[in-house]
């Protein structure tokens, strides 16, 4: 029998704008995934770690029946006990949907009712997730469950999209920060600095209309405007979040593309775990990633 997995995942643009209400892209980050297993074939702390958390997880649906009315809480609560846990190798802390696969791993194995429509599906997970982030608009779980690449547009419309909807000619990595992310303070961060009249007029006039140029020049293939559009979009990440930039990765920020054959961005909430870079000239940026010590892993 075929194990289902459920993919990580990388919003390639819109974090954090989504909250204003842009587009948002994602994919599914193939290099990492998760599967359901039972500890008794499986042993490990990693493995009873998980058990653990799920147990508090469960806990937390079975306290609203907005949950239980559509999981089966005593059927997930029945499995854990039997030694269930969530084998994953995706980076907790990392941006890259931990918590996403597994609100998704949950509520497609023990849901009792079919959410449908993919916007209520996705304010469902959202509500799931708040357990591990406080705060989520849904997408990651969304797209974990999907296990394919979507566009959710400005009138919240959901467009999936084929799994190589990338251009030939841009690839997709990740850098590794080497630090961890804490997602919740940095989504309150920003949640205070939105509450500023000042901040959110630079917000919407600067930086918002480049999170929907840089997804239609990527989605059109006009390479020249795609690293143009995301040379602006990195450029105001550094001013409007610059906490969600560690220290060691602010330099790559202001790196020239044609120099060094890549761009990158904050991945997920930043603040530590992966940033994201695009590159049109793969061996000029492994040589230049090489030389600076930073590892990466190319996706796409």
């Amino acid at each position: 029998m075929e194990i289902k997995k459920y993919y990580g995942k990388v919003i390639l643009f819109g974090e954090y704008s989504m909250i204003f209400g842009s587009p948002a892209m994602l994919m599914p980050l193939y290099t990492s995934e998760s599967h359901w297993d039972y500890i008794w074939r499986k042993r490990g702390k990693r493995n009873y770690s998980s058990n653990r958390s799920l147990h508090m997880f469960a806990n937390y649906l079975s306290e609203n029946e907005y949950f239980t009315d559509k999981i089966d809480i005593q059927k997930f609560t029945t499995e854990l006990k039997r030694g269930l846990f969530l084998d994953s190798c995706i980076p907790s802390g990392y941006g890259v949907g931990s918590s996403g696969a597994l609100t998704a791993a949950v509520y497609d194995r023990f849901k009792s009712k079919e959410i449908e429509d993919l916007l209520e599906l996705k304010k469902f997970l959202g509500d799931m997730e708040n357990c591990f982030h406080g705060s989520s608009s849904g997408l990651d779980p969304l797209q974990c469950y999907l296990g394919k690449p979507f566009i959710i547009t400005e009138d919240k419309q959901i467009k999936l999209l084929e799994k190589d909807f990338m251009p030939s000619n841009i690839h997709v990595f990740l850098i590794d920060s080497q630090v961890k992310s804490d997602t919740k303070s940095l989504v309150n961060y920003f949640k205070e600095q939105r509450e500023n009249p000042k901040y959110l007029k630079a917000f919407n006039e600067l930086y918002y209309p480049f999170v929907g140029r840089c997804i239609d020049s990527l989605v059109s293939g006009d390479e020249a405007l795609f690293f143009e559009n995301l040379r602006h979009l990195s450029y105001y990440q550094t001013i409007m979040m610059r906490p969600m930039i560690t220290d060691n990765m602010l330099p790559l920020f202001s790196l020239k593309h044609e120099d060094v054959g890549f761009q990158i961005k904050i991945c997920g909430s930043g603040g530590g775990g992966y940033f994201l870079g695009f590159a049109d000239d793969v061996d000029k940026t492994n040589d230049y990633m090489k030389e600076s010590g930073f590892p990466i892993t190319w996706v796409l």
